[in-house]
């Protein structure tokens, strides 16, 4: 087994990450040894199928701002806020497959293959930030969703295009996890779904002790005494506890503080969905992982939206693809106004934990997205797009920024995953079809 050492003090090894005492020899970092305060965190939730134009509007700005019927349920929280219109990624747009051709380059700007036997698109901007910065969880990040994945031909190209908004390689979809139990398990666990009992941790604790002979004395001494202190698991997560204050900041919790779920998939979607958000809430609040995308529906989604009052009986497909049917569109609006209700939950959770005189959200940067703008027209040429948070590097406070009006050539979503990635800490010269970062996201609202 091989064991590694991160700058932020780890060993590695069978999945468990095991923080280490100081030692010298390993050199860490002052700034990955003691951060000021929590770390930063982001998540995006994405809904399939756009929105209706027509009733997705945003007027005014801070505490005056209005919204249009689709985005209502939002005005909960329209301070934390900041609606991002007119950006688009020029791959999908010109794509002849309307939803297979659109769906998977959402948080790449890359081009899907057009080769039905040839899976690929492009690594996505949050698996870039687990490569480069997961490894100070022991989760790198998570990629969350509904429904489960389908592998039916659409537009003659595989619906697992349609089915995950997150990519780790551009051939490689990250695993989307649909069962909320074994998301738990993965977080309250060793990072691999499994409980972090005393013969895993013996596992690590012998193969780790290969560390001792690329070590001074004084350092050796010190692990082999380390070593022993977390032989027994209630000293173990005591110890952790401990480490963490050494940091100069610690997760609020350090054990979940809900029950573990039902295996079973819940059957009622409104539930599901709660859960799936609370999850993200629990790796969050734990520090267990500080990247997750959650699908709340695939791409051409059969989820039936019957629990919702004065919807009957229709796929969310049929309802998006409406033919501008005033009874369907009026429908479909009720879709929308459910979609922003699940992200004004997961922004008011995180609103009320407190990290020390800082909310969860505070330290976070949430994005609500779809991959098309006019459902029921497959329109390309522009997103609907929200962010929550800001994580002090955006500034939100109920502002609306339309880069078709913008003055601002630059409409490109690549812009915008870039000024995100330097918010987080990542910072590359390109991504996507995006050299430019997106002006305008640190003014504050008028």
């Amino acid at each position: 087994m091989k064991i590694n050492t991160s700058r932020r003090g780890f060993l590695r090894g069978a999945g468990v990450a095991l923080a280490l005492p100081w030692l010298e020899s390993v050199q860490l970092l002052a700034q990955d040894a003691a951060p000021a305060g929590p770390p930063r965190r982001f998540a995006c939730i994405y809904f399939s199928n756009g929105v209706d134009p027509a009733n997705w509007w945003m007027k005014g700005s801070g505490t005056a701002m209005e919204l249009g019927p689709a985005a209502a349920p939002l005005a909960a929280v329209k301070q934390d806020l900041l609606f991002v219109n007119g950006l688009y990624n020029h791959q999908a747009f010109i794509n002849p497959s309307p939803h297979m051709g659109r769906m998977a380059n959402m948080l790449s700007g890359a081009p899907v293959s057009a080769d039905p036997s040839v899976i690929k698109v492009g690594t996505t901007f949050d698996q870039v930030l687990a490569q480069r910065i997961g490894s100070r969880t022991a989760v790198p990040g998570i990629a969350l969703g509904i429904e489960p994945n389908e592998l039916r031909l659409e537009d003659g190209l595989s619906m697992i295009y349609g089915s995950n908004v997150s990519w780790v390689s551009p051939t490689k979809p990250a695993t989307k996890e649909i069962y909320p139990s074994r998301t738990f398990d993965l977080l309250v666990g060793d990072g691999k779904g499994r409980k972090l009992d005393k013969s895993i941790l013996d596992a690590v604790l012998s193969d780790t002790r290969s560390l001792q002979t690329r070590i001074n004395p004084t350092d050796r001494a010190k692990l082999d005494e380390y070593l022993e202190s977390v032989r027994d698991i209630e000293k173990r997560i005591d110890r952790a506890g401990k480490e963490e204050r050494l940091e100069g900041w610690r997760p609020t919790l350090k054990q979940p503080n809900m029950p573990r779920p039902a295996n079973e998939i819940p059957q009622n979607v409104p539930d599901h969905m709660k859960l799936m958000l609370d999850l993200i809430v629990l790796a969050f609040q734990m520090d267990k992982t500080r990247i997750a995308t959650c699908m709340l529906n695939n791409d051409l989604s059969q989820m039936n939206f019957k629990f919702i009052e004065g919807v009957r009986g229709a796929l969310h497909l049929d309802l998006t693809h409406n033919g501008k049917s005033p009874e369907l569109k009026a429908m479909y609006l009720k879709t929308n106004q459910f979609h922003m209700q699940q992200f004004t939950y997961l922004v008011n959770r995180m609103k009320q934990i407190d990290e020390g005189g800082k909310s969860l959200l505070d330290s976070s940067i949430l994005m609500l997205a779809s991959n098309l703008y006019d459902g029921d027209a497959h329109g390309a040429d522009q997103m609907p797009i929200v962010i929550a948070g800001g994580a002090g590097a955006i500034q939100t406070g109920g502002r609306a920024i339309d880069f078709r009006k913008a003055g601002d050539d630059n409409r490109r979503a690549c812009s915008l995953y870039l000024s995100l990635m330097d918010a987080m800490g990542v910072k590359l010269d390109r991504f996507g079809d995006a050299t430019e970062r997106l002006p305008h996201l640190t003014e504050r609202a008028g």
